[in-house]
């Protein structure tokens, strides 16, 4: 058998090299189109579950006195602020804290959703100049698991928590009778 050389015409023939070409760097387009996707939408989720912690906290802080029925209500409220995300992973807490002269901050009451309350009179720390000696503070709390639909840039779950501190707007505490 012999060997024959390709002809000059076929080694000048360039038909067919842009599929080539395409078909080399479509994976690569792919992997960075889902990738920002994936991120954005992390992004997205924790952004929204920093607004759930700020919303049920001042929700909270618009009051004087609340009940415990009506906390519930702004959880609801706060499974709402997540949509369109799922809220199956969605935990909040919203909690009075006030500080006595010397400046020790205490949990005067606390509620929950989905973790445990703070208990009443525990000790908590807050960051510096949060609240005043004998002043009270609403903090609000999120934590969200977020898990990315593609697994490929974020491949385990990330868990989001957010605290916002609010103060009280109508009264100097806001009290909660069976908190």
């Amino acid at each position: 058998m012999q060997l024959t050389r390709p002809t000059p015409r076929l080694l000048g023939d360039a038909r067919g090299v842009a599929a080539v070409e395409f078909a080399m760097i479509v994976p690569l387009l792919l992997a960075l189109y889902f990738g920002v996707v994936e991120l954005t939408q992390g992004v997205m989720t924790k952004q929204r579950a920093a607004h759930t912690a700020s919303t049920i906290g001042d929700l909270v802080a618009q009051s004087s006195s609340i009940t415990a029925a009506e906390v519930g209500d702004i959880f609801t409220v706060g499974d709402t602020v997540m949509y369109p995300y799922p809220t199956a992973s969605l935990k909040m807490r919203v909690s009075s804290l006030t500080a006595d002269a010397n400046g020790a901050v205490t949990v005067a009451w606390s509620q929950a959703s989905g973790m445990t309350a703070l208990t009443k009179g525990a000790a908590v720390s807050v960051p510096a100049n949060v609240i005043s000696a004998g002043g009270s503070v609403v903090m609000g709390e999120s934590q969200y698991t977020y898990a990315s639909a593609f697994s490929q840039v974020m491949p385990s779950p990330v868990v989001f928590h957010q605290t916002y501190y609010e103060q009280p707007r109508i009264s100097t505490t806001v009290t909660c009778a069976d908190c």
